[in-house]
């Protein structure tokens, strides 16, 4: 099963989007209960980092909203994905103003 950009998800956002409300919860629930079965045994974290909190998310989730400095590193690249067409306003000229923390390594 994939997770992330999963095709049932995403058309259940497309009936959100059009106001059909109850297909839109039919086919996000339809996901959920696949969800909950592919990974009832198994890893489903995405974070490549060793961690305490590997594969649960509502702690891991509820840490990262107590501290409030950065988030999970699971929602990195969909935040940095909506980030980039974001910068893609500015010729990505932000690039030249950031400066990444010592324990990030950049390519």
């Amino acid at each position: 099963m994939i997770i992330d950009g999963n095709a049932k998800e995403i058309a259940a956002m497309e009936q959100f989007h059009k106001g059909n409300r109850p297909e839109g919860l039919r086919l996000q629930e339809e996901f959920a209960s696949e969800f909950r079965e592919e990974y009832k045994e198994k890893d489903h974290c995405s974070c490549q980092k060793a961690c305490r909190y590997h594969g649960n998310c509502k702690e891991c989730v509820a840490i990262h909203r107590a501290h409030q400095e950065h988030v999970p590193n699971c929602m990195r690249p969909l935040i940095n994905k909506k980030l980039k067409s974001l910068s893609e306003l500015t010729e990505h000229t932000i690039a030249n103003e950031i400066e990444p923390p010592k324990e990030i390594l950049r390519k």
